[in-house]
């Protein structure tokens, strides 16, 4: 019986056979961290160690709540940075680079093969480049800190395999919010999915990484697709160490697989409070909203910004809507602004902003006030997460976003 992706690259990375149930203890090639290192900083020093095993291992990216809007925020940032200095963790990003997981794509932290931790819970986004993504608490951080090393439960796995062709318009982002929408919020916990199937192939990079950034919304532990020529040229000028390509074996044996036609879908909107909560946007058209949010580390990079600047371009933002954009890296907002794609933006009345994650958790500009809705092109729509728990949140595609700020409610982009 042959070996499922997140078999295999716990074999390469122990040098013998292992198989899902066991556990196992290893050292993984990239520890990612973001503001919450202040924390993970405290909980190193109880530990009481003198240094950090293997600091080049490590990546920390301030992305969060940066630059930071409160005088606790700033303290933390503050920490982060004499942390670094101190411990002389080389990979450091401050508060102009952008949010973590594009950053760490953008720099070649994530390559094929690798066992990648964060302290982030959308570690799954570096699925789209074959690569085992997961998250993990700050506690286990702090002990990879000290001492390098994480045990795991190797996960049983899940096959998905699309079908048919995606419609004209329709988003990777329709795809997940179908998928969560049809297997529930702990539809995968703790399992390893691995995507298949034509309509994978044909997805962008961007949008790959949408789907695998999104399967942490299903409970799961880390996502697989199979890099191929996209990936692997696109990893060619940025590739920090060489790449080892790690594929699931032909006649690997599955605990679950399903199959998903996506020839007929619609735009996909997640209703409150919860991500599994999915609708057709035929069922919510004419709800009205109060902002639009486009960005986060699941629909900020740079052919995100150009479908909604097509969209907006000659247009005008309902004056009854805040329309917020946040590009998902400084290097993708030099590429947008290079495009004259925020030129459409500013023209129509968008706000551009910085870089990072911006209203997504609810600690930076952008939050919502008590009664109002939001349509938002982030992962999650849980009560109280982008401000007040008397707001609403919804979750579309950045096309389904653009329309609804332009519009004043929630519409079909296809008939804009």
């Amino acid at each position: 019986m042959g070996q499922t992706f997140v078999e295999k690259v716990f074999s390469n990375k122990l040098g013998r056979k292992v198989k899902a149930g066991e556990i196992v203890e290893v050292i993984p090639d990239v520890a990612m961290s973001h503001d919450n290192t202040a924390a993970i900083s405290l909980r190193f020093t109880e530990i009481g160690v003198s240094k950090i095993f293997k600091p080049e291992i490590h990546v920390i990216v301030l992305d969060h709540a940066s630059p930071a809007p409160t005088e606790q925020y700033a303290q933390n940032h503050k920490v982060v940075r004499e942390f670094v200095k101190k411990f002389k963790i080389s990979n450091f990003y401050d508060v102009n680079a952008g949010i973590c997981h594009q950053v760490l794509v953008e720099e070649g932290f994530v390559l094929p093969g690798q066992i990648i931790v964060g302290s982030d819970s959308h570690t799954t986004t570096y699925g789209a480049f074959g690569a085992f993504g997961t998250g993990i608490g700050r506690s286990e951080m702090a002990v990879i800190f000290a001492t390098g090393k994480m045990w795991f439960r190797i996960p049983e796995s899940m096959k998905i395999i699309l079908e048919g062709k995606l419609p004209e318009g329709i988003a990777s982002k329709d795809i997940i919010l179908h998928i969560i929408g049809r297997i529930g919020a702990e539809g995968a916990s703790y399992k390893s999915i691995e995507f298949y199937g034509d309509p994978i192939t044909d997805l962008s990079i961007d949008s790959r990484m949408t789907i695998s950034n999104m399967s942490a919304e299903v409970g799961a532990k880390n996502c697989f697709m199979d890099p191929d020529e996209k990936i692997l040229e696109y990893l060619k000028p940025r590739a920090r160490d060489p790449v080892h390509v790690v594929m699931a074996d032909p006649d690997s044996s599955y605990e679950t697989e399903l199959v998903f036609d996506i020839s007929q879908l619609e735009p996909q909107v997640a209703c409150p409070h919860q991500v599994d909560n999915v609708k057709p946007v035929s069922e919510v058209i004419g709800t009205k909203i109060h902002q639009a949010f486009l960005g986060s580390c699941v629909n900020g990079r740079l052919e995100d910004i150009a479908v909604a600047s097509k969209l907006i371009k000659g247009k005008k933002v309902h004056p009854n809507v805040r329309f917020l954009v946040f590009p998902a890296s400084m290097n993708i907002y030099r590429e947008a602004m290079a495009k004259g794609y925020l030129t459409a933006f500013l023209d129509a009345g968008a706000i551009i902003m910085n870089p990072g994650c911006g209203p997504c958790l609810g600690a930076s500009e952008g939050i919502l006030a008590r009664g109002e809705v939001c349509i938002s092109s982030s992962n999650r729509n849980f009560q109280g997460r982008m401000g007040s728990r008397e707001a609403e949140i919804y979750l579309g595609s950045p096309a389904t976003v653009t329309a609804a700020a332009i519009k004043g409610e929630i519409t079909d982009f296809r008939v804009l």
